[in-house]
């Protein structure tokens, strides 16, 4: 099917893949009906800042687009709305307000939430989670009048938020069930060197917490147990101990579903008129989901084209990153068990390589150096052999491997 046979696109989801997905459609020359039914009032906008210069420094609302580029999009917006439900077999969405939305195409970016390991401390009025730019405006305000911070969680988000919080002068102490930090997305080497990264700032790292109880005080505070022992109550604690992906509506509508929605390399579900994007996109190579800024904007780009007809396909590596303590960190793959890291130590900072049994990069981390990770794109893409002694030596130019 053309574009021009095309005359109603829905996407369902206002986020950044949302975002990218309108942007491309439009760049694309696609010029029918275009709407968005988003469950937050606002403009799309990104989440990495949240986490970071709203909550420390007041930033405004983090736009993805300029209101003019927005406005040559020209979208029909459904918000604040839900979709409730995919009429595949007469291709509609049902909206919360029982507004039935017709689609030649439809793209599915619903992203993901946060989860509670238990959904009680939900109901406790000192505990957070933050996801959305409200999460945002409510940490900032709560920040701002707190001296202790509980941190639950030593993924990526809660490190963000306890860098940010000690920015702010707080004592931040963080609780993590596994005995290393990031350990689903790095290796042991990097988790020291992010350990370390937080120590030398004051940070109180609590590893290996099987058992954490929380507990509403009189006065307003948090009280926590961590395997028995207490610690100090704490003005505010933040969870950020992973998310749950949001499949209910591809689940419910019968498309095929693994850990993520099930797509192609050109971003098709199991159903020729159905797309999605960004985290509930299982990346078709790796069979993963991934909460990355740059996944949700590349394959949702991708996914734009392939819906009007176009010859796309998406086969990028994990790549994402992360800003903590004044240092860029940045992860170029995924982790493979049983890979020691070659360690590379250069003033800026470490670069962490992982290669295979035929020392090609299977995973790069990089601490303050950019330029190391656009060489391991490189490396990757090409399946380039390496010679561990010349990336482990700081005096060889890593830059004559291009």
């Amino acid at each position: 099917m053309s574009s021009e046979e095309i005359s109603h696109i829905v996407v369902i989801g206002g986020g950044q893949a949302g975002g990218y997905a309108c942007k491309a459609l439009r760049s694309e020359g696609y010029s029918g009906r275009l709407t968005v039914v988003a469950d937050e009032p606002h403009d799309f906008y990104e989440r990495p800042p949240l986490s970071k210069g709203v909550v420390t420094g007041g930033e405004p609302l983090p736009r993805l687009f300029s209101e003019e580029s927005l406005a040559a999009m020209a979208i029909e917006w459904q918000r604040p709305k839900r979709a409730t439900a995919i009429d595949r077999q007469a291709r509609e969405v049902l909206l919360s307000d029982d507004q039935r939305l017709p689609y030649d195409r439809l793209l599915i970016a619903t992203g993901s939430r946060p989860r509670l390991p238990v959904p009680e401390w939900g109901e406790i009025p000192g505990v957070m989670t933050l996801r959305s730019w409200e999460d945002a405006q409510r940490l900032k305000a709560r920040l701002e009048t707190s001296r202790r911070l509980g941190v639950i969680g030593g993924g990526w988000i809660g490190l963000e938020v306890a860098s940010s919080a000690r920015k702010l002068g707080l004592e931040v102490v963080v609780f993590e069930r596994q005995q290393r930090l990031c350990e689903r997305s790095v290796g042991a080497e990097v988790s020291t060197g992010l350990a370390e990264l937080h120590h030398g700032h004051g940070v109180d790292l609590q590893l290996g917490c099987q058992q954490l109880a929380l507990f509403e005080q009189t006065d307003g505070r948090v009280a926590i147990e961590a395997d028995g022992n207490a610690f100090e109550p704490f003005d505010l604690v933040v969870v950020g101990t992973g998310v749950s992906f949001n499949l209910e509506l591809a689940r419910e509508a019968g498309l095929a579903i693994e850990q993520g929605i099930v797509v192609d390399a050109g971003g098709r579900t199991s159903d020729p008129y159905i797309f999605a994007a960004g985290d509930v996109a299982q990346h078709p190579q790796l069979g993963l989901c991934l909460q990355s800024w740059s996944y949700a904007q590349n394959q949702a780009r991708v996914v734009a084209e392939t819906m009007l007809g176009l010859e796309a396909h998406y086969d990028e590596p994990a790549w994402l990153w992360s800003d903590q303590h004044g240092v860029n960190i940045q992860i170029l793959g995924v982790p493979r068990p049983g890979l020691q890291a070659v360690v590379r130590h250069e003033q800026q900072g470490p670069v962490f390589c992982y290669l295979d049994e035929a020392s090609r990069l299977v995973q790069m981390v990089a601490f303050d150096q950019p330029r190391a990770i656009k060489l391991g794109k490189r490396w990757i893409a090409t399946q380039r052999a390496l010679e561990p002694a010349q990336l482990a030596d700081p005096a060889f130019n890593l830059m004559t491997l291009r």
